[in-house]
């Protein structure tokens, strides 16, 4: 089954198509199907599952759930103000089932229409997204290595575009890597290697040693046919912030799976085209499900607070499940065209 969910996430980035050719929405019905059964029924089993919802570039619609629980609902972390459905067992129960399903439809997101002037702003209001996570820091090497790359840039485009340039330059994919990685920022220094979020939390810790305010977004990627299992289809890009015009997206991690994929090389054509695209633009075949880093869910977590909250998070007896173990933590999330 862990063999069955790796090469299902290896058969994902097969489906990375050129830019062109990508549709300007998507949309269809997300299902999350949980099953804690097999865990110890003599403990309370609780769980705490992202909950996706309207924005500026997505639309979240048809929300159910249902299932077995004692008790369930939807809360929001404090610090990122992300939405969190929540259910718990208690112990004794011999079935700990949930089925949470909605409807999304996705926009494609381009935003490159930039002002030619840096308008006045105040770092102070951005402190959330220019400080340091407990993988990401922004001092030390992390710190002259942005210095280095900016040197002689005075804008915040200007210092992001470096940094976007050259994390597109020198990471790479790393398909052994667990999951979507831990963005593990110090070891990344040592080898820039790894999946979506180690590449996407290397640009914003650089961003930020910089000066230009980011952070990761997380999310689930939508099937591009009628129907399809995407349990392993996770992603994080990440965003910076440029005064004056709003949050702006890129995907360098994108960029270099496109790269691996195709066998391109840097000086390739189709690789500029990519990294043109993914440069404030973001295709329409994923969904928005969490931001932050370090992350105190609502209700509080028996554990240590989360690295990141791109999965289901369960506990049982205040002890974590591993997300990644499929005979223990059983979930399957399924896309569907509507």
């Amino acid at each position: 089954m862990i063999l069955k969910r790796f090469i299902a996430a290896a058969t994902m980035i097969t489906l990375l198509a050129a830019p062109a050719a990508w549709g300007k929405s998507r949309g269809g019905v997300v299902s999350v199907d949980v099953d804690l059964t097999a865990q110890d029924g003599g403990k309370e089993t609780r769980l705490w599952l992202p909950y996706p919802v309207t924005d500026e570039n997505q639309t979240i619609t048809g929300i159910k759930v249902t299932g077995d629980y004692a008790e369930s609902a939807v809360y929001t972390d404090r610090t990122n103000g992300t939405p969190i459905l929540y259910a718990s067992w208690p112990k004794g129960v011999n079935s700990r089932k949930l089925t949470f399903t909605f409807n999304a439809e996705r926009q494609e997101v381009i935003r490159r229409d930039f002002p030619t002037k840096e308008t006045n702003w105040d770092p102070a209001e951005y402190r959330q997204y220019m400080g340091a996570t407990s993988l990401g820091p922004v001092d030390g090497e992390v710190k002259r290595l942005a210095d280095r790359i900016t040197k002689g840039k005075l804008t915040v485009l200007e210092k992001a575009r470096a940094i976007y340039d050259w994390t597109c330059e020198n990471s790479y994919r790393n398909p052994n890597t667990r999951g979507c990685g831990k963005g593990d920022v110090c070891q990344l220094l040592q080898d820039p290697g790894g999946k979506c979020t180690d590449i996407s939390s290397l640009f914003v810790a650089l961003c930020r040693a910089a000066g230009v305010p980011a952070r990761e977004i997380f999310g689930i990627r939508l099937g591009k046919k009628e129907t399809e299992e995407i349990t392993t289809w996770q992603h994080c890009w990440a965003e910076f912030y440029l005064p004056g015009y709003g949050w702006v997206p890129v995907d360098p991690a994108d960029v270099r799976k496109a790269m691996l994929v195709e066998k391109l090389e840097l000086k390739d054509a189709k690789t500029r085209e990519y990294r043109d695209y993914f440069w404030g633009g973001i295709d329409p075949y994923r969904i928005r499900i969490a931001t932050g880093r370090d992350i105190v869910l609502n209700p509080l977590q028996a554990g240590a607070p989360l690295n990141t909250f791109g999965y289901p998070y369960a506990e049982v007896g205040g002890n974590p499940v591993d997300f990644y173990d499929p005979k223990k933590f059983r979930y399957t999330i399924s896309f569907r065209e509507k």
